[in-house]
């Protein structure tokens, strides 16, 4: 097995589209995020996995809070500026919820203080204990072999 076969077969598992924020020194740095999970409900615990050659990969370390926002449907743009596939055509305007910084109306934001990271091969594994959470209306973004996707019924 090899790596591209590796990466084919986890293509094939559909998965929802997170931006991780974090503020350093009065700075937001953030990155798309599609390996994330729920992990615990005591305490109340989720994980994004970083690859350690990301750029945030050290401000995710350096960060004692941090956001995921959940993208809806028609956020694909955020999902790509946060890849770096994408320049932004103005500046990204963020929100606040729980004194973390946040994207403009997303389908759902879990504010987390750090828990634990654990190394994990070439990733970090970030766990972090849910402080607050935001859920509005929507349909997710989704990811599925590579390609964006919408929930249709």
């Amino acid at each position: 097995m090899d790596e591209r076969t590796f990466r084919d077969a986890m293509g094939n598992f559909a998965t929802g589209i997170t931006v991780v924020l974090a503020e350093i020194d009065g700075q937001i740095h953030g990155m798309t995020v599609n390996a994330f999970m729920s992990v615990s409900l005591d305490p109340m615990l989720v994980m994004v996995s970083i690859d350690e050659k990301a750029m945030m990969y050290e401000k995710i370390i350096d960060a004692n809070h941090f956001s995921i926002c959940f993208l809806r449907e028609d956020q694909q743009d955020y999902s790509m500026i946060f890849a770096n596939q994408k320049q932004p055509n103005h500046p990204i305007q963020f929100d606040r919820f729980d004194g973390q910084p946040i994207l403009k109306n997303p389908l759902a934001a879990i504010t987390c203080s750090k828990y634990e990271l654990k190394q994990a091969g070439d990733h970090m594994l970030v766990l972090g204990e849910v402080k607050n959470i935001l859920i509005n209306e929507g349909k997710p973004l989704l990811y599925y072999q590579g390609q964006y996707k919408k929930i249709t019924e």
